[in-house]
């Protein structure tokens, strides 16, 4: 069983940001990102979310990269539609794959006395997986919205070339039960307002 998302429970919502739509930049000229219902899944979230008294953070990427479009000076820098921090959110800035590396996030959630991190956002398999790999180890119960993340596909080192669903569901099978719990979008809601008797808690490294 997973008990409900109470008060110690944040939402956290990893660059939510224009720019992760620019498959060529991210993909090549067969540039694609999978899942996209994405950004429905986390607006659905949100909206859920802030009608609690449960915390939301964000982080911004700002990236080191001079031709990214994740840059905060640029309008591809700036949130997705319906993705806005509020005043009372928490909001760090980064320049690297992890929110917790140069940030004030772990203080910021620790002083708000959270104990548990629901994570939704992109990309699956660099900034969520980075931050969710940190989190587990930092403590924290973790559960990631596998269905509210979304991947580019990727470009190996030989020039292979690995479809977006392949390398979202790896980084997916690479996080699961050993730094947190994957749940789907409907899990997430059920769980704002009831425990789920029918899921159960797979988080390892404890």
């Amino acid at each position: 069983m997973i008990r409900k998302f109470d008060a110690s429970t944040a939402l956290l919502l990893i660059d939510v940001q224009k720019g992760v739509n620019d498959t060529q930049y991210y993909g090549g000229s067969k540039g694609q990102r999978n899942n996209l219902d994405a950004e429905t899944n986390i607006l659905s979230i949100l909206k859920k979310w802030r009608t609690s008294d449960r915390k939301i953070a964000f982080t911004k990427h700002d990236s080191r990269e001079k031709n990214s479009p994740l840059k905060l000076c640029l309008e591809s820098g700036q949130q997705l539609e319906g993705m806005e921090p509020s005043e009372h959110d928490i909001v760090v800035e980064k320049d690297v794959n992890s929110g917790f590396v140069g940030t004030s996030l772990e203080l910021d959630l620790r002083r708000a006395g959270i104990q548990r991190l629901l994570v939704v956002g992109f990309f699956t398999n660099v900034c969520v997986e980075t931050t969710v790999r940190m989190a587990g180890n930092m403590g924290f119960d973790t559960y990631l919205v596998h269905d509210a993340c979304a991947a580019m596909n990727g470009i190996g080192h030989d020039d292979t070339y690995y479809d977006p669903d392949l390398v979202h569901n790896m980084a997916i099978a690479n996080l699961h039960g050993e730094f947190c719990t994957a749940i789907t979008t409907q899990d997430a809601l059920h769980l704002c307002d009831q425990d789920a008797e029918f899921l159960d808690r797979v988080q390892g490294n404890e």
